[in-house]
């Protein structure tokens, strides 16, 4: 497992805070980080099966950690 950057910390704590946060959310709550920066922790933490991306209308995704994905009813993972 490559070694989690310093944006994976404030990610994973607004993932585990807020189930099911879009995307952008995630980016405006870390005010520190750039929208590089938290593209590129989800992006590896989905990768290494931490969180999972779920997609929404017009392109948007909710942000899941990986064992919180099994929470959602089938009939509202994709809306």
């Amino acid at each position: 497992m490559p070694p989690y950057s310093t944006a994976d910390h404030p990610v994973l704590e607004i993932i585990i805070r807020s189930p099911g946060a879009a995307f952008d959310e995630v980016v405006l709550q870390c005010p520190d980080l750039t929208w590089n920066q938290v593209f590129t922790a989800i992006d590896r933490l989905n990768r290494e099966g931490a969180v999972t991306l779920t997609p929404k209308r017009g392109g948007h995704y909710s942000v899941h950690m990986a064992d919180q994905i099994s929470l959602i009813p089938p009939s509202a993972k994709i809306v």
